[in-house]
């Protein structure tokens, strides 16, 4: 919690980079690792190329939200929130019965955590917009592999 490394408005580019490894306190650090590695390993049975659009996406998507938006933030749930939104998205977009089971263990497992999207829901201090962007980037990341891989089983 005394070295955090956020991104936000007046703070340095690399905050970007440098946010979903920074936590505000063990508790936090360990609620999002556990979340992590579950939604990691569920979009790498996709492929790696999979997991890393998502990464780029939540990066791309959050570069505005640190120039643009009032307060700062930091801390692993941008990406969680984008590995869910893949999850959730890539079965719908190739309508195969491994992705759809992929999207359906997903929503079981984690669909609780998308009323924090909504803005009000989320307790004060947790930025709600750093949820929204990254499940935001993690819908564009399922539709770009999508685009590129229309045969993807």
């Amino acid at each position: 919690g005394t070295w955090n490394l956020p991104m936000g408005p007046g703070l340095p580019w690399w905050g970007v980079v440098s946010a979903p490894f920074s936590h505000s306190g063990f508790g936090h650090l360990l609620s999002n690792s556990v979340i992590f590695l579950v939604l990691s390993w569920l979009v790498l049975t996709r492929g790696v190329r999979d997991y890393v659009s998502v990464w780029v996406a939540v990066l791309l998507v959050n570069v505005p939200i640190t120039l643009l938006w009032p307060a700062r933030s930091h801390g692993l749930s941008g990406v969680i929130y984008g590995l869910l939104g893949y999850l959730l998205v890539i079965g719908w977009l190739e309508k195969k019965i491994l992705p759809i089971v992929l999207s359906l263990v997903a929503f079981w497992l984690y669909g609780s955590a998308l009323m924090a999207l909504i803005p009000g829901v989320s307790p004060a201090g947790v930025s709600w917009v750093g949820h929204a962007g990254g499940f935001a980037a993690g819908l564009l990341a399922a539709w770009a592999q999508k685009k590129e891989n229309p045969d993807a089983v």
